[in-house]
């Protein structure tokens, strides 16, 4: 018996890795060579090519497809139908196979449903990507972003809700009590 549950409709080809406790739904298409972590939810629909690299606790939502040049940390969340590329400028006719560029998106991460990240940028540790945006650039730890292209817009904590600093950089979490600062442009937890 697998160590992960797959939907019967799900293509898993051979020679990729899938963690214990992992599901696959309906229609998924899981490619040779991935890896994907414990524990993970692949939603229906879903594409995970070859090469990416998924860590533990991820959440794929229904109707995403990760492409090669792409890894995500542990716990991050994939919002319905958001979009990853790997070539800045693709083109039926020419082969740029040998030149994905990579992507990553850090431990904690959410990217919101139908966001863009255009490839060869990183989205920081516990960073949120607000639903219909347009990443262009890196993308810090902590941020909320917006728009297209995006920009951002405040902070948020490891349980996602938006920070709050004071005269001195200091915000805390109402849900989790945790303490942040805010100095030279950068978020970091305290406790």
């Amino acid at each position: 018996m697998a160590a992960y549950q797959a939907h019967e409709t799900a293509v898993i080809d051979p020679g990729c890795t899938i963690g214990e406790g992992t599901r696959i739904w309906h229609f998924s298409h899981i490619m040779t060579g991935c890896t994907i972590g414990r524990n993970c939810n692949i939603g229906q629909n879903v594409v995970i090519s070859p090469k990416v690299v998924l860590g533990n606790n991820v959440k794929v939502q229904n109707n995403v497809s990760v492409y090669t040049g792409v890894t995500c940390g542990d716990d991050v969340f994939l919002g319905p139908s958001c979009v990853f590329t790997n070539v800045v400028n693709p083109r039926s006719a020419v082969s740029r196979k040998d030149r994905y560029l990579e992507t990553h998106v850090g431990k904690g991460a959410s990217i919101g449903a139908n966001a863009t990240i255009v490839c060869g940028h990183t989205v920081g540790e516990y960073a949120m990507i607000g639903a219909g945006a347009v990443v262009t650039k890196d993308i810090p730890p902590y941020a909320l972003v917006v728009g297209n292209p995006s920009r951002r817009i405040g902070w948020v904590s490891e349980y996602g809700h938006r920070l709050a600093f004071n005269e001195k950089g200091i915000a805390t979490c109402p849900e989790s009590n945790q303490q942040y600062q805010l100095q030279n442009d950068v978020v970091r937890r305290i406790s």
